[in-house]
């Protein structure tokens, strides 16, 4: 499914409800089973990643499939490693080539016993749930968070507890702040000192939780905001004060782009101030990789020149997303280089032979390249985006809320 978005006028006017946090929704659904609680979780997310952690967490079932949802894998493998059964854990083909053998080779350690039902080191997982004896792992933490979130949130209920040692430099930071931030508000306590976090073995308290809206689908509306020639934007549900790291967005896009965020009751209001000229965007998202996608494009649209560092996760996310970026942005005539892994620059120049006058943009089952490139309709008068409801991974109305601020978003035949 093919969906057409144009922009007729430059301005941005209107409230969004933004969708509620994936992070946190994922998260707290596997506390709140630790916990045994008998509260529903409040304004939780309805993207296609927690419905499935719901649909699992809810079953009667032994086998589950996640399809594309990343964050559900590496979560439910640690929480089905310590439930008594026999459990079988599939995805989606994609899936099934993202690695998962550093999260499974550390809960091994803790007694885990978890096969592998296809290629090794890969899902489909066959996990036989058993008691999990914690001790001392030392891991990576330059890998992906959820791994190290995925072990934290069990920490509490091994015997024992449990300690990280975290070598060489801490990834996505901010995301494992999240989840020891939540399992705080369950009443978890935790020491963490230099590169080590220790969890005693404790029990989870059952609490009523309400989940706050999503940063990461807040930078799509900045984006817009940034290259509006006039916005007043009411973004209910958010939150200045945040646990998600992707809230360093509202400092970003008031340096370099005058944008100004205020809380107002339960909603952001954002408006412009003046319009700032930055000669070159640099910008490290070594904590913050979620909101890259939305950075370089609109940097393109802003004819910014830029060179973004700390983005070596993006190549393990749903798609390779550094590659998805070079060849999506060649559409609009945008050549990106990668200086050195994990890096994205570009000169400011557009390369005139490479651009097409009716780009489609390719989504790769990515939700965050379909929502990324929307913005364009603001500077190239209309985008095409393939495969476009993969939205609905984090962001089901997203089209929707377009329309509320006068994009015209229709379906229409590739």
């Amino acid at each position: 499914m093919q969906i057409l978005l144009t922009k007729t006028d430059s301005s941005i006017f209107g409230e969004i409800t933004l969708p509620a946090s994936k992070s946190i929704s994922n998260r707290v659904l596997i506390i709140n089973a630790l916990s045994y609680s008998s509260f529903p979780v409040k304004n939780l997310s309805d993207c296609d990643d927690s419905l499935v952690m719901n649909q699992v967490l809810e079953s009667n079932s032994n086998s589950f499939d996640i399809h594309h949802a990343g964050t559900a894998m590496r979560f439910l493998t640690a929480y089905l490693s310590k439930i008594v059964g026999e459990w079988h854990l599939t995805g989606s083909e994609r899936m099934q080539q993202r690695p998962i053998s550093i999260l499974v080779d550390a809960l091994r350690k803790l007694g885990a016993q978890i096969e592998y039902t296809g290629q090794e080191g890969f899902p489909p997982l066959k996990i036989t749930g058993t008691a999990l004896k914690g001790g001392i792992l030392e891991l990576d933490g330059s890998i992906s968070s959820q791994y190290i979130s995925a072990l934290l949130m069990i920490a509490p209920t091994v015997q024992g507890g449990l300690t990280l040692r975290l070598t060489n430099r801490i990834t996505s930071r901010s995301y494992i702040e999240m989840t020891l931030g939540i399992m705080k508000k369950f009443g978890i306590k935790h020491r963490w000192n230099g590169n080590e976090i220790r969890i005693e073995a404790q029990t989870y308290k059952p609490i009523s939780y309400s989940v706050e809206a999503d940063w990461s689908g807040a930078s799509y509306w900045y984006a817009m905001a940034a290259l509006s020639k006039g916005c007043d934007l009411h973004l209910k549900g958010l939150r200045l004060n945040s646990l998600q790291g992707d809230s360093v967005q509202a400092e970003w896009f008031e340096k370099y782009f005058g944008l100004i965020s205020r809380q107002e009751g339960d909603a952001v209001r954002v408006t412009k101030s003046k319009e700032i000229t930055a000669k070159k965007l640099n910008l490290n998202f070594i904590e913050y990789p979620d909101i890259a996608q939305t950075f370089v494009v609109l940097a393109i649209g802003k004819r910014l020149p830029f060179h973004f560092t700390g983005l070596k996760t993006l190549k393990i996310k749903e798609t390779d997303r550094i590659a998805a970026l070079t060849i999506e942005c060649a559409k609009l005539g945008v050549v990106l280089t990668e200086p050195a892994e994990g890096e994205l620059a570009w000169n400011g120049e557009i390369n005139q032979s490479l651009m097409q006058s009716k780009p489609v943009i390719a989504t790769y089952h990515d939700h965050r390249m379909a929502m990324a490139f929307a913005p364009v309709a603001m500077f190239n008068g209309c985008i095409r985006i393939e495969d476009a409801m993969v939205v609905t991974k984090s962001y089901p109305s997203f089209y929707e809320d377009l329309r509320k601020v006068g994009f015209n978003a229709e379906t229409v035949t590739p």
